[in-house]
């Protein structure tokens, strides 16, 4: 198996007033313009959030093992239903996320035998959810999360994170602000 792909849709979406992952982008939601660019690096996508929020949808779907408790969690639900060795996890509030990255995740994260990369945009920001985790992270989100430590930025230090530049700056997502100007500088 090359890799298993996640993609993290389990948020309260609180600042954005609905389910951002069931935004509509064109004829898809925003979880299946994510989950594509996913499905095209990895074996298998799955989504992590509440399950009968995706049932409509052709992507399988687990729930966080300790909901509430954000992100972290669902990564912890993500390495510890998987098989693979690697694990592609995004988030579903990123449109701008691309193929070729994951790719380029996944091989440096084998080559370097690092237990996580992550992508870095051009204004230097770190994106935990735009990563390659090796199944071998696993005890370390579990002990965080035993801790209280729910930062995934603090998680991926702890990991030594390879941080793999890519060329386009990322936005997620949270708020109908953002939603609007993100669907504006898209090409007509």
């Amino acid at each position: 198996m090359r890799a298993a792909g996640f993609v993290l849709a389990g948020g309260r979406s609180s600042r954005m007033g609905r389910n951002k992952a069931r935004l509509r982008v064109g004829s898809r939601l925003l979880v299946e313009l994510v989950a594509s660019q996913v499905a095209q690096v990895a074996d298998s996508v799955t989504l992590i959030g509440r399950p009968e929020d995706f049932s409509d949808l052709a992507f399988p779907c687990l729930a966080d093992l300790h909901p509430g408790l954000g992100p972290l969690a669902g990564l912890e639900a993500a390495l510890a239903s998987s098989g693979a060795e690697f694990n592609v996890v995004t988030s579903c509030d990123i449109p701008g996320i691309q193929a070729d990255d994951l790719r380029r995740l996944l091989a440096i994260c084998r080559q370097t035998q690092s237990r996580c990369a992550l992508a870095r945009d051009p204004s230097g920001r770190k994106h935990p959810l735009y990563a390659v985790y090796h199944q071998e992270c696993l005890p370390v989100v579990k002990a965080a999360l035993d801790a209280g430590r729910l930062r995934l930025l603090d998680l991926v230090e702890e990991l030594r994170a390879v941080e793999v530049p890519i060329d386009s700056v990322l936005r997620n997502l949270n708020t109908p602000e953002d939603w609007a100007a993100w669907q504006a500088a898209q090409p007509a």
